[in-house]
């Protein structure tokens, strides 16, 4: 009886081990079975006891633990409402701008998402609003695939209370818009950080709409002599930003600069720390490359500054370009400094930053599934967008989605 008790506790299933197990051990307990026999049998029993209920243990926490999948801004809001806002902002900024890209979209709409996430959630969009004819679609000379406003995607947004007019005839006579796009990209990257932003275009409507009515509106921020011409020149951005501690500006350089165009950077880089005509002090300025080359052409001339600067005499207002590396000049300007016993002394400060980077040409040409190689670098998850924040400078703020209604405090 003892052996097939053993043989019976063998063959049952796992979950009966234990019943099976405790009655072999009462069987084995008495006096006429083998003291060595019941001991062995006692322990393997309490083995498979304790293997079968981890098991059992095991399979009960997967089971009651199912993976949680992020839904993000949905969890917020309802699916529908995520597209029809995304529509109508979308739809908003090509009526702003009378040209947009993809990308454009992307950072508008999702800049708190990955890259690849925002891309594919602007594309279908995109292709939403072509297909219901609120959009049009061209090709320029350079093969990049650009949008316009149609007459019924104004009258789209004049039934949601939006003033708006058809950009369709703008388009179709832009040729090489490249130069505006990434102006524009750059200031919605600043825009999605949180910050104000405009691109040439708009400033100088701001201006005029600041300009007394019968003078003549400001044309630029700053009036610097030209060194080539010995000319008062009136420089503007091709994209400026409004910071706490003053301006950004910022540069768009598609092609190498020529002798009055690097004048003109000199002269830039020699202003920041000075007073604009809005008011606010220059802060930065970044130029943005298209490719390497151009780069190396831009830190060489700023280079050739600092060589210059090292040689100016001590004197109250001088600047002084120094190389801090990874395309990142200081710019250090002399102050007086009032000394507690009446005197006074000149000092050297930091003014702002000199800041050269390529454009992220390849963010526009990345494929969703993988050809072509492209990473998806450059992003608003990383420091680059809509420039790279040195160590002085607080870093960028948590970003946050657009698409969500604003909640009053």
């Amino acid at each position: 009886m003892s052996s097939l008790a053993a043989d019976g506790a063998t063959r049952l299933p796992g979950c009966w081990l234990k019943t099976a197990t405790t009655m072999t051990k009462h069987h084995r307990d008495t006096p006429s079975a083998p003291q060595g026999q019941a001991s062995h049998a006692h322990g393997t029993a309490e083995a498979r006891d304790r293997d079968t209920s981890g098991c059992v243990t095991t399979t009960q926490q997967q089971v009651s633990q199912p993976k949680k999948v992020a839904r993000g801004i949905t969890q917020n809001m309802a699916s529908t409402a995520v597209r029809e806002a995304q529509r109508q902002r979308s739809l908003e900024l090509v009526n702003r701008f009378r040209v947009i890209r993809t990308i454009d979209i992307a950072v508008y709409c999702c800049p708190e998402r990955p890259f690849k996430a925002a891309l594919s959630a602007a594309q279908r969009a995109v292709r939403a609003m072509v297909k219901d004819g609120l959009l049009a679609r061209y090709r320029t000379d350079r093969f990049q695939t650009v949008y316009g406003l149609t007459q019924r995607g104004a009258s789209w947004l004049e039934d949601r209370g939006v003033e708006a007019s058809a950009s369709v005839r703008r388009v179709t006579d832009m040729s090489n818009p490249e130069h505006r796009l990434w102006a524009q990209f750059i200031t919605l990257s600043a825009e999605a950080r949180g910050l104000k932003a405009q691109t040439e275009q708009e400033l100088l409507q701001a201006l005029a709409n600041q300009s007394p009515a019968g003078k003549k509106a400001v044309q630029g921020l700053l009036r610097v002599r030209s060194e080539t011409s010995n000319k008062a020149l009136m420089l503007r951005p091709d994209a400026l930003v409004y910071e706490p501690d003053g301006l950004t500006w910022v540069e768009i350089d598609r092609s190498a600069r020529g002798a009055d165009r690097a004048a003109s950077l000199r002269a830039l880089a020699r202003c920041i720390g000075a007073g604009t005509t809005v008011g606010a002090k220059l802060r930065r300025v970044v130029v943005f490359t298209r490719n390497e080359r151009i780069r190396k052409r831009v830190i060489a001339t700023l280079v050739a500054e600092t060589q210059s600067s090292e040689r100016l005499a001590l004197t109250e207002g001088r600047r002084c370009l120094k190389w801090a590396g990874d395309g990142v000049m200081e710019v250090w300007q002399t102050v007086e400094e009032r000394l507690k016993d009446g005197r006074s002394q000149l000092v050297d400060v930091l003014a702002g930053h000199v800041i050269v980077q390529e454009l992220p040409t390849w963010l526009p040409r990345v494929r969703l599934d993988g050809r072509g190689g492209l990473l998806a670098r450059g992003w608003l998850s990383e420091n680059y967008l809509p420039y790279q924040r040195q160590g002085t400078d607080r870093p960028w703020p948590p970003l946050a989605s657009p698409l969500l209604p604003v909640r009053s405090s």
